[in-house]
């Protein structure tokens, strides 16, 4: 189930209420104007009888003879009468002879005489009085449903509006709501942006009084896990550091044993310590690079050429590995990048001293360098299994014998980790190929990343 966001149910929470309160203010509204306009239509009503009455009474005494039925004009003579007047009267005697009717009265409409007073039939809503102790009897009707047309005249006039001015409201408090919030997306977009190496306090300026407490104890929690690291990283670099002088002592001491005894068993007992001493060499050169690579400065002041870097560091892993082939293919036009260079270094060193550890004797090693920021390094091996190939990329992970290559040999399995670590601070990533398109053998290891970096 997908859950709300906060502006959502803020918005949802506020358009409810205000189409509430607004429908409950109309719906009072039209109660209390409907009952205003019961009020004022039974006044009319009480009204006209009081004027009709006396004038009923001189007309039927002045008559000569009785005449009943009698019709007489409406009170307004137009043709509206009967839409905007539409009140009805009878006089009738004191047997309920009907004396006198208004224009469109229906003597079957109107009930007999029950007192005086306010009376409502199905149809209409009466007032009735009488004159003389009774002698003479009026009643004045308003047709009930002329009323409900006006309630509903009145009712359309409340609550119509609400189909227009609700949706207005309703968009009003979505991008008044969407204006409180920008605060908050702008300092998630800045946290979601960050690099997984990057814990720098995130700028908090902008945001409510109410969200602040939680982005500062964020930052603290920030500074704390790379002070942590930082920590973590240091200990491993000076570590690493500090063992560079007696490994190389040790190494010394080896060789100079070996050089100076004749018995075999001596001999093969020191080569075997000399090549762990100089596997701990490596690893502890890993461990300086690694450290390097995730605490060190990312991007440098200005933008220098990558093509030099690479030829240097390419040709410098070439003459360390006996002498091997790279074959160089860069381009014509310069790769500027601010990337800082020592990084850049370390990732070239890394890539072609893994070709050539676990290439093919002999087989040359491939080196490109794109202007797009694109570095692929290409070495001739027996193809790597899909399992293993997921594998060589993380920490300490070192390729068997024969698997990575016909001439591997064991390294300190930190390599692919250190580029890895490299690249993820600087935008980009890592890719592993083996075998290579189209052949059944070789391994490719292709690094992207940002030449000018905005991470």
């Amino acid at each position: 189930m997908r859950a709300w966001s906060l502006q959502t149910r803020l918005g949802v929470a506020l358009g409810a209420l205000v189409a509430t309160l607004w429908a409950g203010g109309a719906a009072f509204t039209a109660h209390r104007l409907s009952a205003r306009i019961d009020t004022v239509f039974d006044g009319e009503l009480e009204a006209t009888a009081e004027r009709i009455l006396p004038l009923a009474v001189s007309e039927v005494l002045g008559r000569e003879e009785v005449v009943t039925g009698a019709q007489v004009m409406p009170l307004i003579r137009d043709e509206d009468a009967d839409r905007d007047q539409p009140m009805l009267y009878v006089v009738r005697d004191g047997g309920g002879q009907v004396l006198m009717l208004s224009h469109g009265a229906e003597d079957v409409a109107f009930p007999p005489y029950k007192g005086p007073g306010f009376h409502t039939t199905q149809q209409l809503r009466l007032y009735t009085d009488e004159a003389l102790r009774g002698a003479i009897t009026i009643a004045v009707a308003e047709p009930v449903a002329h009323r409900r047309a006006i309630r509903r005249e009145l009712l359309m006039g409340l609550f119509a509006p609400l189909a227009v001015l609700l949706p207005l409201t309703l968009a009003g408090i979505i991008a008044l709501m969407r204006l409180g919030f920008a605060p908050l997306r702008r300092f998630r977009m800045r946290l979601a942006q960050r690099g997984a190496a990057d814990l720098t306090p995130v700028a908090t300026e902008g945001l409510p009084v109410e969200v602040l407490p939680l982005a500062e104890t964020l930052n603290a929690l920030l500074a704390r896990l790379g002070a942590a690291f930082e920590a973590e990283r240091s200990f491993a670099a000076n570590a690493a550091h500090e063992l560079r002088t007696p490994l190389a002592g040790a190494i010394a001491q080896v060789q100079r044993l070996r050089a100076e005894t004749a018995e075999l068993p001596v001999v093969a007992r020191a080569q075997e310590i000399e090549t762990g001493l100089k596997r701990l060499t490596r690893l502890s050169e890993g461990l300086m690079s690694l450290a390097r690579a995730e605490g060190g400065r990312l991007r440098g002041d200005q933008p220098q050429d990558l093509r030099p870097i690479t030829r240097i560091v390419a040709e410098d892993a070439a003459r360390l590995a006996g002498g091997a082939e790279v074959q160089l293919d860069l381009p014509d036009a310069p790769v500027l990048s601010d990337l800082d260079p020592d990084l850049f270094g370390i990732l070239v060193r890394n890539l072609v001293a893994n070709a050539l550890r676990h290439g093919t004797a002999g087989a040359p090693v491939a080196v490109t360098l794109a202007r797009t920021g694109l570095l692929r390094v290409e070495n001739d091996c027996a193809a790597v299994p899909p399992d293993a190939l997921a594998r060589i990329g993380t920490r300490f992970e070192r390729a068997a014998q024969g698997a990575a290559g016909d001439g591997a040999t064991e390294g300190a399995g930190l390599g692919l980790a250190i580029v890895q670590a490299i690249l993820a601070r600087a935008g980009g990533g890592l890719t592993l190929v083996s075998p290579l398109p189209g052949t059944a053998r070789g391994f490719a290891a292709q690094a992207r990343f940002d030449l000018l970096g905005r991470v």
